[in-house]
């Protein structure tokens, strides 16, 4: 896509258009007044709890409601000035997630995270073969969806999908008394402006749409009847740019709005992160957060089956986002600081350290490149690319009484780079180019020593993005901004703000190289193993029971 010199005046005035972005994570909510421009202005964030057991993986909508408004009241309450210029409401939010709304407008009970795998067997009864399958699916059904849609359904069981079909076959009394599915930005924008309606990215991976015209992305008879599913039970679809109504007179007068304020429809984190990140053909960003992805807009639907790889419908008009996700990135370090250095236990003697990663990013400098031989595999919960193996656990290989906790600083780093690289492979090929320059954002992308260690262990440049962590919000804002006529795509490639490009240190190649060698070798000999430790039955999975909420925030 080429970009036009923007036409827009400036946004950096005193009394200039703002926008209320919301960006709901798995770890919380941040809400940011952005100017259309992408300067933020203020921002707030409060946690929400996530609740882990086993399979199971779940939080409350409602805390998500109750994080918006609150994390909204902090960066409004202070300034009516600001409350007057606010021009729209956008949200970014996680994706495959799923909530079952009521006929009463609730949800009911707590929302399936992207981590819930406990669907893995209802869809794998729905897609494979009695004799024959390719990777799982029966190759009938495969053909079809990847025709269709550009993809499938995760054996795993951990989107959309794999949700409604456990909901089907093990919840019937919530599936018959269930309205609506939706994933969370459909739900926050019913709660905003009471319409309920799904975008083109956030239906996605209920796996029922066919995709084949990005311009037209539209409900498939055949997909909703292979999956078991209700039709009438399935949002309306729209754009990411559509602005859906008004917000709701309560809502607006919580927040100090006018009720006249817009609420575009928005997009989940990944298309919105690629948004404020690049929009370019090709042009590819790493998103850094709790999980990680790279991305890049194509012109087309591509997809690699093998290494779950695929280009789907997002939010720029008449493009695809190609997707590659890594299911633990930033998430190391938190189960790093909550679960070991910080663990409220008898060992504790602080459990108050806001700047622990500044802290781990001072030590791991100090240590050598190569974390001197120790190596990290960051699968704490499976991996989903260039594997899809929910089976895999994350480790340390090759601890000795040389080594200090020094050395395993670095070595998270190095380990969540080296399955970046892993992952790069195959989406290089399905780019059919390098990926040149990568725009890092997320809040692992504020740190200098970690975007320098993906540089080097990926060989790849990397563009540290000003405002890294508030890439959602700012995709959101532009968003918005193209939503009610401010903006045009063409316009955000001039918006972009680099604060710094790390170049590949060419003298660390050949050590990264053969620790990569290294790393991929050890996924491949413990893989066996790892699968006979924690291979579960199939009704335990689906038996999860809820323990007390673990949180853990993305860096």
């Amino acid at each position: 896509m080429t970009s036009s010199v923007p036409s827009f005046p400036s946004f950096t005035s005193p009394n200039s258009p703002l926008v209320l972005a919301v960006d709901l994570g798995t770890s919380g909510c941040k809400c940011a007044l952005v100017s259309l421009d992408g300067e933020v202005l203020a921002w707030a964030f409060r946690p929400v709890a996530l609740v882990v057991d086993g399979a199971r993986a779940e939080q409350d909508p409602e805390a998500w409601w109750r994080a918006l408004l609150e994390a909204a009241g902090e960066v409004l309450a202070p300034d009516a000035a600001r409350r007057r210029r606010v021009t729209a409401v956008c949200c970014s939010t996680q994706t495959e997630v799923t909530v079952c709304l009521g006929h009463d407008g609730r949800a009911i009970g707590p929302a399936f995270s992207w981590l819930d795998a406990r669907g893995a067997a209802a869809i794998k009864r729905r897609l494979r073969g009695r004799w024959l399958n390719i990777e799982g699916y029966a190759p009938h059904k495969l053909w079809r969806w990847l025709r269709l849609t550009g993809g499938a359904p995760s054996l795993s069981g951990r989107d959309a999908a794999g949700h409604m079909a456990f909901i089907r076959d093990e919840m019937p009394a919530v599936h018959d008394a269930t309205r609506c599915f939706l994933n969370a930005l459909d739900y926050l924008n019913y709660r905003l402006c009471g319409r309920l309606c799904a975008t083109q990215d956030s239906i996605l991976t209920s796996w029922v749409t066919d995709n084949r015209d990005p311009s037209r992305v539209r409900y498939d008879d055949r997909l909703i009847r292979g999956l078991g599913l209700d039709a009438g039970k399935l949002p309306p679809i729209v754009r990411s740019t559509d602005v859906l109504g008004p917000l709701l007179p309560d809502v607006a007068a919580a927040l100090g709005l006018s009720a006249s304020t817009p609420v575009v429809a928005g997009a989940v984190d990944t298309s919105a992160v690629a948004v404020g990140a690049a929009v370019s053909d090709f042009e590819t960003h790493l998103y850094l957060g709790t999980s990680s992805w790279l991305g890049a807009h194509v012109p087309e639907m591509r997809t690699d089956v093998r290494h779950k790889i695929a280009a789907v419908p997002c939010a720029v008009d008449d493009r695809y986002l190609a997707l590659a996700l890594q299911s633990t990135a930033g998430a190391n370090l938190s189960f790093l600081r909550d679960r070991i250095l910080y663990h409220p236990d008898e060992l504790a003697s602080d459990e108050e350290h806001p700047a622990v990663y500044e802290l781990l990013d001072k030590i791991a400098a100090r240590v050598p490149p190569g974390s001197r031989g120790l190596i990290y595999t960051p699968w704490l919960f499976g991996e989903r690319t260039p594997v899809d193996d929910p089976l895999l656990r994350a480790g340390l290989i090759n601890l000795s009484l040389e080594h200090s906790r020094e050395d395993i600083f670095r070595a998270f780093l190095e380990g969540v780079a080296l399955n970046t690289r892993w992952m790069m492979e195959p989406f290089a090929r399905l780019l059919g180019r390098s990926p040149g320059t990568i725009a890092a954002v997320g809040g692992g992308a504020q740190s200098d020593v970690w975007c320098q260690i993906f540089a080097d262990v990926t060989g790849q440049p990397i563009r540290q993005l000003e405002h890294p962590i508030q890439a959602n919000a700012i995709g959101a804002t532009f968003l918005a901004g193209i939503g009610t006529g401010a903006l045009r795509f063409g316009d955000l490639a001039t918006l972009r703000r680099t604060r710094r490009l790390y170049e590949p240190a060419t003298a660390l190649s050949r050590l990264y190289g053969d620790k990569f060698e290294a790393f991929k070798e050890v996924r491949m000999r413990l893989a066996p193993l790892y699968h006979r430790i924690n291979r579960v039955p199939e009704t335990d999975a689906a038996a999860g029971v809820r323990t007390a909420p673990a949180t853990g925030a993305a860096t």
